[in-house]
Order: C-alpha cells, then sequence, then structure tokens
C-alpha cells in the first residue's frame, strides 16, 4: 500500500521540525521557590519576542516591495503585520491575569533586566521610521545586538520605501522639502486610490503599536502602580511619555488638509 503524503522515510515529526523539545527548555525560573506565574510571565514575553522577529521579517518585505513598486505585496504583508499586532495585544490580556502579589513574588529577580531593553522592538521602531541614536548607549546590549541595531539605524526604513514609491509615480518626496511633501501627499490622496489604500495600511501598521502601548501602560499601572521600572526607569511614567510616539506623522497631518 502506498504511503500517503510526508510519511516517506519518517525522519521528520512535528517535534522535531519546530524543535519543540529545546523550544519547552527555555523557560528557565529563577524564583525559589518557584513562584506560580514567572512561567506565564517568560512565556507571554518570550512569545513578543518570537512576533516581534515575525513582524521585521515582514516590515523588511514590505520596504522592500514598495522600492521594487510592488503595491499589493506591500499591502498584503503589511495585513499581516496587522494581525500579528492584534495578537500582541491580546497577550496582554493575558499577563493581566496575574495579580500584584502574585508578580511581586519573583518581581525582584529581574533587576535589572527590562522589556525597555528588547532590541527587536526597537528595531521595529527603526524599520517603521522611528530612529532615536540614543538607544545605542541606553540600552544593555552584546555585540550582535549593538550591531543589529546600528543597521537599523543606517538602512532604509520602510517610510523610506513609501516615499520612494510615491515619487516613481509622479508625488515628488525630497527630504528636506517639507511643503512639497505635503502638497504630494494631498495630492496622492485625492488622485491615486491605490497609493492611498497603501497609505491607510501604514497607518494602522502606526495605530496598531500606538495601542499596544497604551494597553501596555495600563497593565504596568494595573501590575506595579508608580513603582520604578526594574531597568531603572520610572515604569509607568515613563511609558506614558511614549504614547505620543508615531512612526508616520505626515499621514496623520494629511487628515487636517484634506
Amino acid at each position: 500500500m502506498p504511503r500517503s503524503f510526508g510519511e516517506e522515510g519518517g525522519k521528520l515529526s512535528y517535534g522535531t521540525y519546530l524543535k519543540v523539545p529545546q523550544l519547552l527548555d527555555l523557560q528557565e525560573l529563577l524564583s525559589d521557590p518557584p513562584a506560580h506565574d514567572e512561567l506565564l510571565f517568560i512565556t507571554v514575553h518570550q512569545a513578543y519576542e518570537l512576533w516581534f522577529k515575525q513582524v521585521l521579517f515582514e516590515l523588511e518585505t514590505v520596504r522592500d516591495a514598495m522600492f521594487d513598486g510592488d503595491v499589493l505585496r506591500s499591502r498584503s504583508y503589511l495585513r499581516r503585520v496587522h494581525a500579528i499586532e492584534r495578537v500582541m495585544i491580546e497577550h496582554i490580556e493575558v499577563l493581566e491575569t496575574m495579580a500584584p502579589q502574585a508578580f511581586l513574588e519573583f518581581r525582584h529577580n529581574l533587576a535589572p533586566a527590562s522589556g525597555f531593553q528588547s532590541v527587536q522592538f526597537r528595531e521595529i521602531e527603526f524599520l517603521s521610521g522611528l530612529k532615536d541614536e540614543r538607544y545605542f548607549n541606553r540600552l544593555l546590549m552584546d555585540e550582535d545586538e549593538l550591531a543589529r541595531l546600528k543597521r537599523r539605524f543606517d538602512e532604509p526604513t520602510v517610510w523610506d520605501g513609501f516615499a520612494a514609491l510615491l515619487g516613481n509615480r509622479g508625488f515628488p518626496m525630497p527630504q528636506d522639502d517639507e511643503k512639497t511633501r505635503s502638497s504630494s501627499l494631498v495630492r496622492m490622496a485625492r488622485e491615486d486610490a491605490e497609493l492611498f489604500a497603501l497609505s491607510e495600511d501604514l497607518l494602522v501598521h502606526d495605530e496598531e503599536v500606538a495601542r499596544w502601548r497604551y494597553h501596555h501602560v495600563l497593565m504596568v499601572e494595573r501590575q506595579i502602580g508608580t513603582k520604578s521600572g526594574t531597568g531603572g526607569s520610572t515604569g509607568a511614567p515613563y511609558l506614558r511619555s511614549t504614547l505620543e510616539k508615531r512612526f508616520y506623522p505626515e499621514l496623520w497631518e494629511l487628515r487636517s488638509f484634506l
């Protein structure tokens, strides 16, 4: 009897393909005796880092597709980014099942580590268009992480890809001429439905990250109130100061001129 697809050789399994044993070995608790909710805390944050990796992969593809003039491909992968970002927001609800008292059972073990130090999240900011070289000195990074962040700082952003796409379609976006860029964006919105739809997809990416920031602040306030962060920041007050960050301020401002 012929074997069905996937049975040939019998060497590959679900567990070996996904490296499940190695994956499940990565959740190492520091609390002694083990605090019940520390496993949840580690699992959610490791899941975040996996999603960050995927978002970076998709945003690179979106940027390169826009430089190639491929609007359909750009929009397709941006919609995937949106879906991932909504999942990331839902992760916060899972963390909120942890009572403040339960978090305090192991929180002291975390210092000086902090979510602020997530290099991949800073890469997402840089790649999206929000670059800040101060992070080179503010984050605890090894040489490989620093090299990655510096590469993101030097390479073109998603916004650069969008600006290049507009320029190639007759809507010039010179970096040193804000008035011309504003005029081009208004004309694009009025004259090119395809490009405007892509700009809306970029804005959704910006909005979903802003929503994640907001829900994250509320979660932190619910867990630790006004305590300082484990990484030395002011905690929730610092996070609230990031709520006005935008990847594409010119797309937000566009609404005022339509």
